[in-house]
């Protein structure tokens, strides 16, 4: 795998977990177990690191993605392009990843998983936290 593809997976498991709260730990542990065998150490310290982190830190995340999204509370953000934000919140937030390629990255899941419009709103609201949150 590489690190695009586990940032992938990262998505789709908050995606799924945006669907299932309550079920947040056993979505993440039954993934990580089902591909043990496929993941590198890295992939596997990746995903685990940003679905925890995302969720552990969700309300703040939450929080930034409402206060950029211009109006829109987080319930009325489509569930992939959320589940997309989170992950590049809080990799722009709580990591050393850098913010070009946090953003970049997101973009393009945009482009591949949500409709017409996501890429450019998901990048609008990745831009403004990067310029404001960190500086």
């Amino acid at each position: 795998m590489g690190r695009k593809e586990s940032r992938e997976s990262a998505m789709r498991l908050l995606f799924e977990i945006g669907y299932n709260m309550d079920e947040k730990e056993d979505i993440l542990n039954r993934y990580l177990d089902n591909n043990t065998n496929k993941l590198s150490s890295d992939d596997y310290k990746y995903i685990k690191d940003i679905v925890s982190g995302a969720m552990g830190n969700l309300s703040a995340i939450d929080l930034k993605i409402e206060q950029y999204s211009r109006g829109w509370k987080v319930n009325r953000i489509s569930k992939i392009d959320l589940a997309i934000l989170r992950l590049a919140v809080y990799e722009l937030l709580y990591t050393d990843i850098p913010d070009g390629v946090a953003i970049n990255e997101a973009v393009e899941l945009a482009k591949s998983y949500g409709e017409e419009k996501s890429s450019s709103f998901v990048n609008g609201i990745l831009a403004s936290v990067s310029q404001n949150a960190k500086h």
